[in-house]
């Protein structure tokens, strides 16, 4: 079984209304991703296409895409785990090239939440957890993680300051990419002082729905050498699922899927949390960044307000984490959301990321949950 590695990365421009077909949104990460690359879409022996269902007309819209890349008649395969399915479609991908079924993967995660108002969005998206004893109740996306951001104000006294302070740290990075929906510095007190969403929850507390894709282009040990420079060796991948009903959950202060899901990736990687370098979390809300501090074993349960408190989360802090600015800046297009994460690893491993770029990275960590905490993926790479 060969190893495996990340050869090419690319993302769309993400944003609130793209103005153009899903089809073209891919056209535009994947040609990022074959950028510099010593192969043409002959060598992709297979594409995986991930998003989440009910946002688009087309029905089974790998077809589509894979035409439209000019993939065909390579298989191509439909992933889906709500918010974390590219993610996911990455560990597929490494599958089927570890079974020596393919050699060259394009994974091509796509989301265009435009075509439907916010609130039939936000109906959608509560389709995620149970349809039958929560979500027709109201626990949406917000209202799920103001849940949690209740319940851990209640055990550990974590404050609503606290909270913005994750969003001031984003808005700050997010200002610097150009690829972000808001590219804006805000505020403590605009922070504070935006509208309440589901209490303690503010607007800027929340991540936004947005229009956008990623793509990621994986290889064996082979070809990797053959075709980049520069490969980024996948070295850790776990993922785990929780109950679907909140009602079901252990603890609403951390993420049982996100805590073994790390645990499995840490083991394979041969590392633990004070080996990662950089990190990006999901955080589509505040409260979801503070939790991962401490279910990824950055910081222990309760502790992981002193982190972003000392500002030990930035750039030349002790574990810099979400320098691209996040979801809260960049959007959250759910399908593109866990390639885009792992676009900005592979960028820091290079040297590439510019003004943002952490010194001397070698080993990054991306953390993609799906839904209000149902899945959770965790990604080790390396230089």
């Amino acid at each position: 079984m060969q190893d495996v590695a990340i050869v090419g990365v690319g993302q769309s421009v993400f944003s609130r209304k793209c103005g153009v077909s899903i089809r073209e949104l891919c056209f535009e990460a994947y040609t990022e991703a074959m950028e510099g690359l010593d192969i043409t879409n002959n060598g992709i022996d297979a594409s995986i296409i991930c998003s989440a269902p009910e946002y688009d007309k087309q029905r089974s819209p790998a077809g589509s895409i894979s035409e439209y890349l000019k993939l065909t008649p390579k298989p191509s395969f439909y992933v889906e785990t709500v918010c974390s399915s590219s993610s996911t479609g990455l560990r597929v991908g490494w599958s089927l090239i570890k079974a020596g079924l393919h050699k060259v993967v394009a994974v091509i995660g796509f989301q265009k939440m435009s075509d439907l108002t916010s609130r039939d969005a936000a109906e959608r998206m509560s389709r995620g957890g149970d349809i039958i004893w929560e979500s027709p109740f109201g626990i949406s996306m917000p209202a799920g993680y103001a849940m949690y951001a209740r319940a851990h104000m209640a055990k550990y006294g974590t404050t609503e300051e606290q909270l913005a302070k994750v969003r001031v740290k984003n808005s700050h990075y997010g200002a610097a990419n150009p690829k972000a929906t808001y590219r804006k510095e805000l505020s403590l007190e605009e922070i504070l002082g935006s509208e309440v969403i589901a209490s303690p929850l503010k607007k800027f507390d929340c991540c936004a729905n947005a229009d956008g894709a990623s793509c990621i282009i994986i290889a064996s040990r082979d070809i990797a050498k053959r075709i980049t420079n520069i490969p980024i060796w996948i070295i850790g991948l776990g993922a785990a699922t929780d109950t679907m009903t909140m009602s079901g959950r252990e603890s609403l202060t951390g993420l049982r899927c996100a805590q073994e899901a790390a645990k499995q990736a840490y083991k394979m990687a041969g590392v633990g949390p004070k080996d990662i370098d950089v990190a990006e979390v999901h955080d589509c809300f505040t409260i979801a960044e503070l939790m991962a501090y401490e279910d990824l074993g950055f910081a222990k349960p309760g502790e992981g307000v002193g982190l972003i408190e000392d500002k030990e989360t930035y750039v030349g802090g002790k574990i810099p984490v979400n320098v691209d600015g996040g979801l809260l800046s960049k959007g959250h297009p759910i399908g593109a959301t866990g390639g885009s994460q792992i676009r900005t690893i592979v960028k820091q491993l290079r040297g590439e990321a510019g003004e943002t770029q952490v010194k001397g990275a070698e080993i990054g960590l991306v953390h993609n949950i799906g839904g209000v905490g149902q899945y959770g993926n965790v990604t080790i790479l390396r230089r």
